[in-house]
């Protein structure tokens, strides 16, 4: 369960320490929850700004995706939601369907506080599909005002309902309590089972011992009595608070078909994930699992640490996989807040938004995650635009006309004769991320070999603008690409409590071909992005004043010395889906 936590706040806010006092007598984190807002609902709901093709319900706050999975035809998608009002509080877990993980039917909240075991809360958790194809999920149940957390499971009360509409809370939760020295407040967000090589099940869970981050690992043999493993399966010191882990296998290098949670590959690798309280990111690590030992042990190019792989460099949490037995594939959902401060979103009568579900395999580097926004996607494709062998000198741009550039989808390759101009990557930079260098080297400071990429949601004039852009670098023996979506330009209004970062990652690219290509979402106040096939993705709130709806325009830039060529563009409006909005 992923609490919100903006990262400056505008208003007086009350102070809700969630999480135990640890040995040091600290207090291992704190959110910032609006107790005057958690229940005024909506008086009316702004459209502006509000997305045409993402997941969001009509109003109110959102977070977590939880325990999607697919069954007898229908996706299910559960979230996070309060009903009552636009800030997090109230929540329940809200209950969506699909027949294509595009056009959504909004159905009543699976669950809800209404027991002793959830009366406090009913936060996040997955869902398994057990053998005679019966789902069940698990969830985060909290049962005091001090924010004690068990783990609780339901099941549908009607297997014949192609909706499953209504799901039961049997009485003999919660399954899971914490044992005696595990912090109650830090344990929570079951994963999907597994079965292991005992044919018993497995589950993590997330939590910490002191600074120490954690994913704890329990045993079942009936998926009912659960004992806790003697060790986690995996923990790194001081990383802090996990949450919303995740573990599952990928395929051997580039194969994309996806696995079921419960096969062992042994050609293949498995996937850690974990959500860092600490810096509201995700990371995650490639590794070997043993089965028998129940042993995982990153691969040394896998960093364990904040300086590790992450599947979005952006506005990306608590995200979910599951596996997709219709299509042989595994999907990866994350969630994606405003950037706003809280009053915005009262105002507005609704926070967050479901990015686009995301196919992954792995990369045939072996190295890391591919990542490419789900097929099904391409069906809100209206009309198109195409661009081909187009120069662009130092300083030029060329405006992508004859879509809706506020809602658009756009595939582009670039192309470029040399490397020669590369700029050298300072050498006192080797130990800031990605986010810091782009932070120095914005779209607007001139390069050698970049910057090149597309300025979205642009105003006329370009006084607002996101652009999405690379950077190559010469360091030592071998360029480093820098991929940044930037925000700081992207609106004239400089509220307080807005977050505009330039958000950034480093991209593992083999420049052989002289090529690099880039795929950005573009959807009224988000722009997702996908570097290099889906090596590097960046996902970025935006709230322009300018460039909304039809008054928002698409370029091409280049402002690098280094002339490139947009070898081929593709844009498309895209559609609404028939639901949701």
């Amino acid at each position: 369960m992923a609490m919100f936590n903006k990262i400056v706040w505008a208003l007086p806010v009350v102070f809700l320490y969630i999480l135990a006092f640890n040995n040091n007598g600290l207090v291992e984190a704190s959110h910032k929850v609006f107790l005057h807002y958690q229940s005024l609902p909506a008086v009316s709901v702004q459209k502006l700004h509000r997305t045409g093709y993402h997941f969001q319900p009509k109003k109110h706050w959102i977070n977590d995706p939880n325990g999607p999975f697919y069954f007898n035809g229908y996706y299910h998608l559960f979230y996070q939601y309060n009903p009552k009002g636009a800030v997090w509080g109230n929540i329940v877990w809200a209950h969506s369907v699909s027949k294509d993980l595009i056009n959504w039917i909004p159905l009543e909240p699976a669950i809800f506080p209404s027991k002793p075991f959830d009366k406090y809360g009913c936060w996040s958790g997955s869902a398994t599909i057990l053998p005679g194809n019966k789902p069940v999920i698990l969830y985060t149940g909290i049962i005091d005002k001090n924010n004690t957390q068990v783990q609780n499971y339901a099941v549908p009360a009607n297997l014949s309902d192609p909706y499953l509409r209504e799901w039961i809370k049997p009485d003999n939760n919660p399954l899971i309590v914490a044992e005696k020295g595990v912090n109650k407040t830090a344990f929570r967000d079951p994963t999907t089972g597994w079965l292991g090589a005992d044919k018993q099940w497995r589950i993590l869970l997330g939590g910490r011992n002191k600074d120490t981050g954690m994913s704890f690992l329990y045993r079942s043999k009936d998926f009912m009595k659960w004992n806790k493993a003697e060790k986690p399966l995996h923990s790194v010191a001081g990383t802090g608070n996990w949450e919303c882990p995740d573990f599952f296998p990928v395929a051997e290098k580039g194969n994309k078909n996806g696995l079921d949670s419960s096969v062992n590959n042994q050609n293949g690798k498995h996937v850690h994930k974990v959500s860092l309280d600490a810096t509201r990111y995700e990371y995650y690590t490639l590794g070997s699992y043993n089965a028998e030992k129940d042993e995982y042990v990153p691969d040394k190019t896998s960093p364990d640490n904040w300086k590790g792989l992450r599947l979005d460099y952006g506005n990306f949490y608590a995200s979910k996989s599951f596996f997709d037995p219709s299509k042989n594939r595994r999907i990866y959902w994350g969630w994606a807040n405003e950037s706003d401060a809280a009053e915005d979103d009262v105002r507005k009568g609704w926070a967050g938004i479901q990015l686009i579900p995301r196919t992954i395999w792995l990369d045939p580097n072996g190295k890391q995650l591919l990542q490419w926004p789900v097929e099904e996607l391409e069906t809100l494709r209206g009309k198109k635009v195409h661009l081909s062998n187009v120069e662009l000198k130092k300083g030029d741009k060329t405006e992508v006309k004859g879509i809706t550039a506020a809602q658009a989808d756009v595939e582009v390759t670039f192309s470029f004769p040399s490397l020669d101009k590369a700029e050298p990557f300072d050498p006192s930079w080797a130990n800031l991320d990605a986010q810091d260098v782009c932070d120095k080297k914005g779209s607007f400071v001139q390069g050698g070999l970049g910057p090149f990429g597309l300025a979205t949601l642009a105003s006329q004039n370009l006084e607002e603008y996101t652009p999405v852009f690379f950077r190559v670098f010469k360091a030592a023996d071998e360029y480093k690409v820098l991929m940044c979506s930037d925000a700081r330009k992207s609106t004239l209004k400089n509220e307080k409590g807005w977050y505009k970062p330039p958000f950034a990652g480093f991209v593992d690219v083999d420049l052989a071909d002289k090529k690099l290509s880039l795929r950005s979402l573009i959807d009224n106040s988000v722009v997702e992005s996908f570097g290099a096939g889906g090596k590097t993705c960046i996902s970025s709130r935006v709230y322009p004043t300018l460039a909304v709806y039809k008054n928002a325009h698409l370029h091409a830039f280049n402002n690098g010395t280094e002339t490139v060529t947009i070898q081929t563009l593709d844009a498309w409006t895209m559609k609404k889906p028939n639901e949701m909005n």
